[in-house]
C-alpha cells in the first residue's frame, strides 16, 4: 500500500511538473481555439443577419420597380449598396435598379449602378454587369470606357456577347476592320458552341436570330459573309 501511495505521489509530481512547464501554453491554445470558434459562429450569425435584412430591402426594391416608383428604387438600391454591399442582394439590386433606371430614361444612375456591380460582382454576374455597362457607355459615346469593360476574360456563356458588343463599339468609333474582326470572332465562337466545343447549347430560333443579326452588322460594314 505504501508502495502504491509512493507511485501515485510520483505521478502527481510528474503531472505538476508538466503543468508548470506547459500549463500556460495549453490554456492559451484552448483560449485561442475558443475565441476562433466563437468568432466563426459570430461571423456566420452576422452573415445570416445581413442576408436576411438585405433580402427584405431587395423585396422592397422589386415592389418599387413594379410600381415604377423611381425614387423608391433609388433609395432601396442605395441602401443595399451602402449597408449590405457584401451580400449577393446588393449585386442583384444594382442590376435590377439599373434596368429600371434605363427604362425610366435615367442613364446616369443606371451607369453608376452597373459600374458598381461590374466592380463588386463575381463570375457570371460580373460578366453581365460589364456587358450592360458597356452598352450604356456606348449609348453615352464613352467608347474607350465601354471597351475597357469588355477587356479581359469572360465566362463562356458571355464570350459571344462580349465580341458582338466589342464590334458595336468599334463600329461606332469608325474602326471598321477591327469591328469586322470582332463580329467574325463572335460568329466563330457561335459555331464552336453549336458544335458543342464549349459544352453549351445555343440552338433554335434565338440562335438563328442572333446569327442573322451579327451577319447584318457585317454586311452594313461592307464585310460580306
Amino acid at each position: 500500500m505504501a508502495a502504491y501511495d509512493l507511485e501515485e505521489q510520483e505521478q502527481i509530481a510528474e503531472i505538476k511538473a508538466w503543468w508548470k512547464q506547459y500549463g500556460n501554453r495549453l490554456v492559451n491554445v484552448l483560449t485561442a481555439f475558443a475565441l476562433v470558434a466563437a468568432g466563426w459562429q459570430g461571423w456566420n450569425w452576422y452573415q445570416r443577419n445581413q442576408a436576411g435584412q438585405a433580402s427584405v430591402i431587395y423585396g422592397a426594391l422589386q415592389k418599387a420597380v413594379q410600381d415604377k416608383d423611381t425614387q423608391r428604387v433609388k433609395a432601396a438600391s442605395g441602401e443595399l449598396l451602402e449597408k449590405f454591399g457584401g451580400t449577393p442582394y446588393a449585386v442583384l439590386g444594382a442590376l435590377t435598379s439599373a434596368k429600371a433606371m434605363i427604362e425610366a430614361g435615367d442613364a446616369p444612375t443606371a451607369k453608376a449602378q452597373l459600374l458598381w456591380a461590374a466592380e463588386h460582382a463575381k463570375d457570371e454576374w460580373r460578366d453581365l454587369a460589364r456587358l450592360r455597362a458597356a452598352a450604356v457607355l456606348l449609348d453615352d459615346k464613352a467608347y474607350d470606357q465601354a471597351l475597357a469593360q469588355l477587356e479581359g476574360a469572360s465566362g463562356a456563356a458571355f464570350a459571344i456577347r462580349f465580341q458582338d458588343m466589342r464590334g458595336d463599339v468599334l463600329a461606332a468609333q469608325g474602326k471598321k476592320p477591327e469591328a469586322l474582326s470582332a463580329y467574325r470572332t463572335a460568329l466563330a465562337r457561335l459555331d464552336e458552341l453549336e458544335k458543342g466545343a464549349a459544352g453549351l447549347e445555343w440552338r433554335g430560333e434565338a440562335n438563328a436570330i442572333f446569327r442573322d443579326l451579327i451577319g447584318q452588322k457585317i454586311d452594313a460594314l461592307g464585310g460580306g459573309r
